[in-house]
């Protein structure tokens, strides 16, 4: 098929609504990962964003399945295909008040026990090194602290703030696994 009429078979399924996004995401990550040698190269900018577009529609086993078929190309996997952080699930489950122990005790690895611990700290300073060691991002862990603390005042997130970058990533991640440790040795 040529390259026009290809790109216009694409469209159309994109059109086609949700129903059809999986197979849209499929056809395109083949597409992809076996480019042909007389389409135009300009044309993979305009599928890696149809590809995009469909993964974001699609359910979890989909998404694996097109990790599994673009492992051949990891950065084009990266860039269409981004995993969801362990930051954005906290915060999701922080924001509704439900759930954050237990998210968070998956996130790092920890039982439930010591996820409140974590969460119990007043100073800000156990989520700090957990969010460290568990690798999340600086900005999910700061809107985590400030949802998981609303009152506190600004010098008090500043200073959970410094905490959190102060800590290095070595210390932190000791931490993190002597937590866990400690829970298999109890």
């Amino acid at each position: 098929m040529a390259a026009s009429q290809k790109l216009s078979h694409l469209l159309q399924l994109a059109d086609q609504g949700p129903a059809l996004r999986a197979a849209l995401a499929e056809e395109v990550a083949e597409l992809l990962t076996a480019w042909p040698s007389d389409y135009p190269d300009s044309m993979k900018g305009v599928c890696e964003a149809l590809l995009a577009k469909a993964a974001r529609d699609v359910d979890p086993a989909t998404r694996a399945r097109l990790r599994v078929q673009l492992y051949s190309v990891p950065d084009l996997a990266d860039r269409v295909l981004p995993r969801e952080s362990a930051g954005a699930a906290l915060i999701q489950a922080a924001r509704c008040g439900d759930g954050l122990p237990d998210a968070l005790a998956q996130s790092l690895g920890v039982d439930d026990k010591m996820a409140l611990q974590i969460l119990d700290d007043e100073t800000g300073a156990a989520l700090a090194v957990a969010c460290k060691g568990a690798n999340i991002e600086r900005a999910a862990f700061s809107a985590l602290a400030l949802l998981v603390r609303p009152g506190r005042d600004r010098a008090h997130a500043f200073a959970v703030l410094d905490a959190f970058d102060n800590v290095p990533m070595s210390e932190a991640t000791r931490v993190l696994r002597n937590w866990r440790e400690g829970q298999v040795a109890a």
